[in-house]
């Protein structure tokens, strides 16, 4: 018993926080919050995040809440709806899916996930990630875009979503506070 002890806080000197630090970075990503980029349509303006470092580094994640938007019954129930909800199309209307969706959670909200390559208006090409949950009858829609990788950018996406802060704020949005 003793001996583990020691080779602890042999570890703990050494740095080992440091590398958990960097490992969950790279797992969340930094993000920055910036200014909503999108013209006022029908829902409550969200929140918009820029990736600074990690796996995700350079992309765009946008979040909000519609609240009443969702079948109550069965949420989010399949990829067509995630492509109507997720304003991927406020980032670009040329948007392709290039796969089928995947369920994910975010806290204890239940939805689904797909992959996007986009063209934007300047011709870039990039490609996004469209994420709706629901909770009740309400939505929580994030689409996150850049030039990464797309599964890189859900997870770091979907891990960020998952922090207690995030989660607070998602949970007050879909509360209409």
């Amino acid at each position: 018993m003793r001996r583990a002890a020691i080779m602890l806080m042999v570890m703990l000197a050494l740095g080992a926080p440091w590398r958990v630090c960097a490992d969950e970075a790279e797992r969340v990503g930094q993000w920055r919050e910036i200014n909503w980029p999108f013209s006022r349509d029908g829902w409550p303006t969200g929140r918009a995040f820029r990736c600074t470092a990690g796996g995700c580094n350079g992309a765009e994640l946008y979040v909000r809440a519609k609240r009443g938007f969702c079948n109550c019954d069965t949420g989010v129930a399949d990829d067509d709806e995630v492509d109507r909800v997720t304003d991927i199309d406020l980032v670009s209307p040329r948007f392709t899916a290039t796969a089928p969706g995947e369920a994910v959670h975010v806290g204890e909200l239940h939805g689904r996930a797909r992959r996007y390559d986009l063209v934007l208006y300047d011709g870039a090409s990039h490609v996004a990630v469209g994420i709706a949950v629901s909770r009740r009858c309400d939505l929580f829609v994030a689409a996150a875009q850049g030039q990464g990788d797309a599964n890189a950018m859900q997870h770091a996406a979907l891990a960020f979503l998952e922090t207690q802060d995030m989660r607070t704020w998602v949970t007050a949005a879909l509360d209409g506070k």
